[in-house]
C-alpha cells in the first residue's frame, strides 16, 4: 500500500495550504462545485497544479476542508458572548440574531455541502459531524435552563435543540435564499417568540 507523505509541516507550507484553502472557497463561492477544477483553484493560489496535491488528495478533500472551515467560523460567530445580558431571554434572541447573520454569509457554501451530502456519504458524515456542534450546544443550554427552574423539564434536551435549531436553519434558507420578505428584526423577535414558548421560558424569567 502507499502512504502518502504528509506536507511539510513549514511556514510556507502552511502559507500554500492556506492560500489553497482561499481559493477553493472563492471558486466554491462563485460557481456550481461540478464547475470548480483545480487548475482553477490553483491559478488563483498561484500554486502549480503538482503543489495542490501535495496538500489534497482531490477536489472533494479540498471541499471538506474549505466546509469545515466556514462551518466553524458560523459556529463562533452565533456564539452569544458575555456582553449580552444573562437574561436568558435575551441570549436565546441573541443568539438567533448571530446565526441568521451568520447564515447571511455563508449560505451558498452551506447549500453546496447539503447538496453533496445527498450524493455522498462522507459528505453526508461531515454534515451531521458539523451540525453535531450546533445540537451540542443548544442541547447543553437548555439543560442548564431546565436545571434553573426556566424551561420546561418534561423536554428532551437533545430532540429539542434538533427541532428549533431545524426551524432557524430552515427559516435562514427560506428567507435569505429564497427571498422570503421579512426584515431582521421580525424575523429575530418571531423566531425569538417561537423558541421560547416551545421551551416555556418567559422573558425576564430568572432562576429559582
Amino acid at each position: 500500500m502507499i502512504v502518502k507523505s504528509e506536507p511539510p509541516i513549514t511556514g510556507r507550507g502552511r502559507r500554500t495550504r492556506t492560500a489553497l484553502v482561499r481559493a477553493g472557497r472563492e471558486a466554491f463561492e462563485e460557481h456550481p462545485y461540478d464547475n470548480v477544477r483545480v487548475d482553477d483553484v490553483c491559478t488563483r493560489a498561484g500554486v502549480s497544479h503538482g503543489t495542490f496535491y501535495t496538500y489534497f488528495g482531490s477536489k472533494e478533500a479540498l471541499f471538506r476542508e474549505v466546509a469545515e472551515a466556514v462551518v466553524g467560523e458560523m459556529f463562533a460567530a452565533s456564539v452569544v458572548g458575555p456582553a449580552v445580558p444573562g437574561d436568558p431571554y435575551a441570549r436565546v434572541e441573541a443568539a438567533n440574531r448571530l446565526y441568521l447573520r451568520a447564515w447571511a454569509g455563508n449560505s451558498r457554501l452551506m447549500r453546496m455541502l447539503e447538496q453533496a451530502a445527498m450524493d455522498d456519504e462522507s459528505f453526508r458524515g461531515l454534515l451531521l459531524e458539523l451540525r453535531e456542534m450546533f445540537v451540542r450546544r443548544g442541547a447543553d443550554g437548555l439543560r442548564r435552563l431546565q436545571e434553573e427552574g426556566l424551561a420546561d423539564p418534561a423536554l428532551d434536551p437533545r430532540l429539542t435543540a434538533v427541532m428549533l435549531g431545524g426551524m432557524v436553519e430552515h427559516f435562514a434558507h427560506v428567507w435569505l435564499d429564497l427571498g422570503e420578505s421579512c426584515d431582521e428584526k421580525t424575523a429575530v423577535d418571531m423566531l425569538t417568540t417561537l423558541w421560547t414558548r416551545a421551551i416555556r421560558l418567559e422573558e425576564g424569567q430568572v432562576p429559582r
